[in-house]
């Protein structure tokens, strides 16, 4: 089948020879041969051209499908063999709550059943380190280094920035915030202890966010901070965000005039680049943005 495909591809029993690194006769021989198994002509031959019959041209189009089957077997049986341990590892930011997330976990376990799923969460430098020294396989993060080439730099979204304030906050009565107006409430963050130098570093220096800062675990006890109107929380606005509740408002911050923006992207090893990381972080983007995928 592999021959009669060539042979009719090329239009040629010289070139399809050549691509198949067989000699011309033996790739003549072996089509001779399937018509003589199937005992219907399949080319019609004049002198050194030949012609497709009715029969032949249906079996061209069919073996192809086949074909395609075939290689789909055979790369889907290898790749199942030669994995050790089927398995993701994703890391995402302690701060993040959109359920594109679960979304994407959801369909991806749907899609590939044989593959185990191991999640944890951190701060940006947490999952810098994790992802460094081969902790997990993939990291869900905002953009704060200039991208290096030794890591698949996939960027995801250019997401804005909410503050998640207290409804008895007078800035609750806001339809969007600026920085300026945040720096006389103390700044929500959700960091580890050796890990609150560094975030409040960022959100400082290179956001410029001022004020003071307090600090919490985990997302549930920062916002339980922002319910007891202990200061603000700012939430990167990734994808579909869950509603902020009856005691909470959520606003987008402006930096001057503009809003302020921030680059998410999934982050891998260039050398450890595999068909499970690159089908997650596809869905994952393709989750963040449906308006961009086909109508089936």
């Amino acid at each position: 089948m592999r021959y009669f495909a060539a042979v009719v591809a090329c239009n040629s029993f010289t070139a399809a020879a050549e691509q198949c690194y067989i000699s011309q006769s033996a790739i003549s021989q072996q089509i001779q041969s399937l018509e003589k198994e199937l005992g219907v002509e399949l080319l019609h031959r004049e002198n050194r051209r030949f012609t497709l019959t009715p029969a032949g041209e249906y079996f061209y189009v069919q073996c192809k499908a086949v074909l395609e089957q075939v290689d789909d077997l055979i790369r889907e049986t290898k790749r199942l063999g030669t994995d050790k341990q089927l398995q993701l590892r994703i890391g995402y930011l302690r701060c993040y709550s959109g359920l594109e997330l679960h979304q994407a976990v959801a369909e991806f376990s749907r899609l590939y059943p044989e593959v185990a799923i191991h999640i944890v969460n951190g701060t940006h430098e947490e999952l810098y380190d994790l992802l460094r020294f081969g902790s997990v396989d993939l990291v869900l993060s905002d953009q704060r280094r200039a991208f290096s080439d030794a890591y698949i730099n996939f960027e995801l979204s250019k997401c804005g920035c909410c503050a998640e304030i207290s409804v008895h906050d007078p800035l609750g009565n806001r339809d969007c915030v600026r920085l300026e107006d945040l720096k006389r409430l103390p700044c929500i963050l959700i960091a580890p202890r050796a890990q609150q130098n560094a975030e409040q570093a960022y959100y400082q220096n290179t956001l410029g966010f001022g004020g003071s800062y307090l600090f919490a675990d985990n997302l549930e006890e920062g916002r339980l901070l922002v319910v007891g109107n202990r200061g603000f929380l700012p939430i990167e606005s990734v994808g579909t965000l869950p509603p902020a509740g009856t005691s909470i408002c959520r606003l987008p911050i402006y930096q001057g005039e503009r809003p302020l923006l921030r680059n998410y992207c999934a982050f891998w090893r260039k050398e450890q680049t595999n068909s499970y990381i690159e089908a997650f972080a596809d869905l994952f983007r393709r989750l963040l943005h449906p308006e961009n995928v086909p109508m089936q």
